[in-house]
């Protein structure tokens, strides 16, 4: 008997290895240390008087599933990876390096290039390397086509710049950056109102979308890594809140001190079809909307109402930038009106 008869192809895996070496290497810079096929990626850091490592670890979801629905694999990969970078973003870090893993039932070559493709994409956008992965045909834990993709990023951050929110007091307002769609998040319930409630295929034009079902539901999740950057050139930002599962109230809540209340007035930034279409068709109360999809939403922050001034009068011309609340004496609640 051998490995294969198991369900397991070793061959396969290095084939799918190889094809990879390019995109993966790609992203690569002098930092990088370690070479392919190495047990553990090094990575030199140098030019920092007091770092700070951030690191996080994420996936995609059951967006995975569209995606196989829809035989497309490298927008998911950027999925991750942008994700991941606006993680480590919100206490002010700047990705370094990144790691993915990726399982599946029967490895399909094709399938996994087109997902490091896609990471690598967005690691050559943010100056991230690539700088190692693993590959797992686990046939008793995966069925068929079934497989998973998970990341793994780790960014610095000089410890004077870190973003914790311990400053944010009364007064303070809250600006947001807009989302382009669903990014990671709500894809459980968006599946079920789509492909179960609607009855409607990947490759269906929706008249109200102005797309097919697809583009809706794979449009890749926003970076913000540049928005910060020319945001922080001009101002101070005291706190930041990553919009992802959970909604604009839990995740804004992890980042605001017990002392301070958020008042977020809805209806301060446009609202994007593919929620209100999510809403109406599937009948979702509006709080169920709010709890599990980012509404518009993508990243929030915190800055003095002089900062706030500023920001809007340097930066509103070249990028979407919406004044959504301001900061009350409180208890750390999100108050959404």
């Amino acid at each position: 008997m051998k490995y294969k008869d198991s369900g397991v192809n070793i061959e396969k895996a290095k084939r799918a290895k190889g094809a990879m070496i390019a995109h993966v290497k790609s992203t690569w810079t002098p930092e990088v240390l370690s070479g392919p096929g190495a047990f553990g990626g090094m990575y030199s850091l140098a030019g920092y008087r007091d770092p700070v490592l951030v690191s996080s670890v994420d996936g995609v979801g059951t967006k995975l599933i569209v995606a196989r629905m829809a035989g497309r694999f490298d927008t998911v990969g950027q999925d991750l990876v942008n994700h991941c970078v606006n993680d480590i973003l919100v206490q002010g870090a700047r990705p370094l390096f990144f790691l993915d893993y990726i399982a599946s039932g029967s490895l399909d070559p094709g399938v996994v290039t087109s997902l490091v493709e896609g990471m690598a994409i967005a690691c050559r956008t943010h100056r991230c390397a690539l700088i190692g992965g693993e590959t797992a045909e686990m046939p008793d834990v995966y069925q068929g086509e079934d497989f998973d993709l998970a990341g793994c990023i780790i960014g610095v951050v000089e410890r004077e710049d870190i973003v914790n929110g311990t400053k944010v007091a009364p007064g303070d307002r809250v600006i947001a950056l807009p989302s382009n769609g669903l990014h990671t998040n709500g894809y459980s319930l968006a599946r079920k109102i789509v492909f179960d409630e609607l009855q409607l295929g990947v490759g269906d034009f929706v008249d109200d979308l102005g797309c097919t079902v697809a583009d809706a539901l794979l449009t890749v999740h926003v970076s913000y890594l540049d928005a910060f950057t020319k945001i922080s050139e001009v101002a101070k930002v005291k706190a930041m809140a990553h919009i992802t599962g959970g909604g604009i109230k839990d995740n804004f809540e992890r980042v605001l001190p017990g002392a301070c209340d958020a008042r977020i007035r809805k209806g301060t930034w446009p609202a994007l079809e593919v929620f209100d279409f999510l809403g109406k068709r599937g009948k979702v109360e509006e709080s169920e909307m709010y709890q599990v999809f980012n509404m518009g939403v993508g990243m929030i922050l915190v800055v003095t109402a002089a900062d706030e001034k500023k920001i809007l009068s340097s930066l509103g011309g070249e990028m979407n930038i919406y004044s959504i609340g301001e900061i009350v004496a409180g208890r750390g609640s999100v108050i959404l009106s």
